[in-house]
């Protein structure tokens, strides 16, 4: 699914079912926040993200328990997923999406390049997908973004109407 056409597919859907959007970011650095504010009508469903590069900022911005990063560290599924659940609570979003991973150029802590995880966290349940990505640094920055994406879109198709 192409980018733009996931973040506008996944604004449409938050829109017709009276919803919001938070979203967490590690290894995407705001792109995913950006992407989905270019869509129109955004306002009133998007009510905001964090953007927590750093390890620490993950536990204090996102709400990721501090054992879970110390034993784990940051690219792992647990984290992605209490990622995505802790912006939903603390930006009072229905939904929360969230991105951790390695880009590159380096592996990082032992976890491979291309090595990512993204989550959406509904009023319902919580999904993580494992991705293993190839290409530049860019190239796996934008793959995250439109798998993150694409899994918010197919949370909302498959939880039905709000």
């Amino acid at each position: 699914m192409d980018t733009g056409v996931a973040a506008a597919a996944a604004v449409h859907a938050l829109v017709d079912r009276g919803q919001t959007l938070a979203v967490a970011e590690s290894l995407t650095g705001g792109l995913l926040a950006a992407t989905v504010v270019e869509i129109p009508g955004v306002s009133s469903v998007f009510r905001g993200g964090v953007v927590v590069y750093a390890t620490d900022l993950k536990h204090v911005l996102a709400g990721v328990p501090e054992d879970l990063l110390d034993e784990r560290g940051p690219v792992d599924a647990d984290v992605a997923r209490a990622m995505a659940e802790g912006v939903r609570s603390r930006c009072d979003a229905d939904w929360g999406l969230a991105t951790t991973g390695v880009a590159g150029p380096e592996p990082q802590d032992d976890k491979p390049v291309g090595m990512v995880f993204v989550a959406v966290a509904g009023p319902d349940r919580t999904q993580v997908r494992q991705l293993k990505l190839d290409g530049s640094r860019a190239d796996i920055r934008h793959e995250t973004m439109t798998s993150a994406l694409a899994l918010l879109v197919d949370e909302l198709r498959e939880s039905g109407p709000a």
